[in-house]
């Protein structure tokens, strides 16, 4: 069994035995890691871009909106952050689904899945649509917002495109259901779908050129996707690098794959962290209520203590 991760830009695609000592993680029940215990009390101290930094960055996606260049584009930003943890406790003091920590480069603890081929079969995941689980009908709220409708509803369409390039008989099996998050101190539900396509048989001969095709996800670039990384580069004018690129493991003689996207994610820079997020802008997207979002992503989900 093999590991890979690929970057936002694909300009990096590195595979390694998954018992290479770059690679902490933790893959949906998998992992090559005995668990430590860390105890210690921890803190996140955040430090955002200026509003009106953000503001002028979000202008210019409405604009291109409103051209008709994009209908839905993840704009994401870096925040600085201070805390009294490294990279290898945050890795280890952490709770998700898929969790990464490559070198002493980044670390991420991820929720949502890229693809999973498994039995021919390629399920695909979309995550668009998050809302505090102790707000009153909080379910009822997130699933009867017409804006939030709008955005999943978007990226369903791209990735059954996506998933259609690459596999037959495409359907959408589950449309909009609800997942619980932890984030922080915070509880989220967390809106997702399910695609699932059939593929060829002799798939894993080129899982590589596969990925590729499907990348970026559309979760976190946009729709049309072409048109809309060009904006993404334009108006972010920073380096996502890993963030909001892949990673997964791949076993070609069983002919299983799984992949996450690199979100909820620290970088290390010259020593100094930076955690990166975003959220998606469409035409009704309010400029304040996506900047509160991206700060509130900024979070650490700290495994609950018995």
């Amino acid at each position: 069994m093999k590991i890979f991760l690929i970057d936002f830009e694909k300009n990096h695609f590195i595979i390694e035995d998954i018992t290479s000592k770059d690679f902490l993680f933790s893959f949906d029940g998998i992992k090559n890691y005995t668990s430590k215990y860390i105890t210690k009390e921890t803190y996140l101290k955040k430090y955002p871009l200026p509003f009106n930094q953000y503001k002028k960055a979000f202008d210019k996606v409405i604009e291109e909106i409103k051209k008709g260049n994009t209908y839905l584009l993840n704009l994401t930003f870096p925040t600085k952050i201070e805390t009294n943890l490294n990279l290898e406790e945050i890795f280890y003091l952490t709770d998700a689904k898929f969790k990464l920590k490559y070198k002493n480069q980044f670390v991420c603890f991820s929720p949502e899945r890229f693809i999973k081929i498994e039995n021919n079969k390629i399920y695909t995941y979309p995550m668009k649509g998050t809302i505090d689980a102790s707000i009153d009908n909080a379910k009822e709220l997130i699933l009867n917002n017409q804006k939030e409708l709008a955005e999943h509803t978007m990226v369903v369409d791209l990735l059954r495109n996506d998933l259609g390039m690459v596999a037959k008989n495409i359907k959408v099996t589950k449309f909009r259901y609800i997942d619980k998050i932890k984030a922080g101190n915070k509880e989220l539900l967390q809106v997702s779908s399910e695609i699932v396509g059939e593929m060829p048989k002799n798939w894993v001969n080129y899982y590589r050129e596969i990925l590729c095709k499907l990348l970026p996800a559309g979760s976190i670039s946009g729709t049309p996707k072409k048109k809309t990384l060009e904006i993404i580069k334009n108006v972010e004018n920073y380096n996502r690098g890993f963030y909001t690129g892949i990673f997964g493991i791949i076993d070609e003689e069983r002919g299983f794959l799984d992949s996450a996207v690199i979100i909820r994610y620290i970088e290390n820079q010259n020593g100094n962290f930076v955690y990166k997020s975003g959220g998606g802008i469409t035409l009704d997207s309010d400029c304040k209520s996506e900047y509160n979002e991206l700060i509130d992503k900024v979070y650490l989900p700290l495994k609950r203590k018995n």
